[in-house]
């Protein structure tokens, strides 16, 4: 059986160039492992309790520093990667993924789950800091609003679509793994994250356990089996179904007009909703702004028209 290979020693004069660089911006820093994405130093499970850690095991984001001595005597002792903690640097991190060998042709990764996001709200994302991954992914960089305190979140922006805020960090430039390295595509400085990207992440307030709600015929449920039944039509009217592009448009449409009603009540974020039937949509070989063009109306049509639920 092949053993793992030793891991590198010595200072790796790029690697503390970069991470000092990264000091210089005010982003506190912490090792990964040389070659590797994951933090240096123990996980918690194994956490001695002793040392640095001995009022509790102290993590990635709590242990990040932009103390200049300590990262250049870590960095001289070995060719550590780079982490950057996110959350205590004022950055949220967009990042977006490409796609995986086994998903279907059609399916958007997060460059073009991105584009739609913006096209339903109408909006566009300013110029900044951008890195690119050794998959071919990208990091977008934005500092946090002052008033918002972001966290991490996958999927909440949409298909392979990751956030790196508090509670999480991202891979830093200079960094190199065995796919490759992380490079600075756009050098620009640091964006604000615009507001209503910033407001799609906030973090809801929970309801309150002891309230009592009044249920009316279970619509959530509802709203998420009609959601999944609909996606699942608009799916089999692919090109091989049988439809031209004119008759998967119309199935895509009708299909929203049904699920439409349910935002309509209240039982389902649009944002879900019009995700949900993009990727459905692209999958069967839609392009992405068709998908969006066709959801946008129906949905419009159908927020402005819907019967009142009691009526329904």
């Amino acid at each position: 059986m092949t053993q793992p290979a030793a891991e590198p020693r010595g200072c790796n004069p790029a690697l503390l160039a970069w991470t000092l660089e990264h000091v210089r911006r005010g982003w506190p820093v912490f090792p990964l492992r040389p070659g590797d994405k994951r933090p240096a130093g123990h996980a918690e499970r194994l956490c001695p309790e002793t040392g640095r850690c001995a009022d509790g095991h102290r993590k990635p984001e709590q242990r990040a520093t932009t103390d200049s001595d300590l990262i250049t005597a870590a960095w001289s002792h070995q060719p550590y990667n780079i982490g950057i903690a996110t959350g205590p640097s004022g950055l949220l991190v967009v990042d977006l993924d490409v796609l995986k060998p086994e998903e279907p042709e059609g399916t958007p990764d997060g460059v073009e789950s991105l584009f739609a996001l913006c096209e339903r709200a109408g909006q566009t994302l300013p110029a900044t800091y951008q890195v690119r991954t050794p998959s071919g992914g990208q990091h977008l960089y934005f500092t946090q609003p002052d008033e918002m305190r972001l966290h991490s979140s996958a999927g909440r922006l949409g298909h392979h679509i990751d956030t790196r805020g508090w509670g999480g960090y991202v891979v830093a430039p200079g960094s190199i793994t065995t796919q490759g390295a992380y490079t600075v595509t756009n050098a620009s400085p640091v964006a604000p994250l615009p507001l209503w990207l910033a407001d799609q992440l906030r973090e809801r307030p929970k309801p309150n356990p002891h309230t009592v709600m009044t249920p009316v015929r279970d619509g959530t449920k509802a709203a998420q089996v009609a959601l999944e039944r609909e996606c699942a039509i608009i799916r089999s009217a692919s090109k091989g179904g049988g439809q031209g592009k004119n008759g998967r448009n119309s199935t895509l449409h009708e299909s929203t007009c049904k699920v439409a009603r349910f935002v309509a009540w209240g039982n389902i974020s649009r944002s879900t909703v019009e995700e949900a039937i993009q990727t459905a949509g692209q999958s069967t070989g839609l392009s992405a702004a068709e998908c969006t063009t066709t959801i946008r109306s129906a949905m419009d049509w159908i927020l402005a028209h819907a019967t009142p639920r009691e009526a329904a």
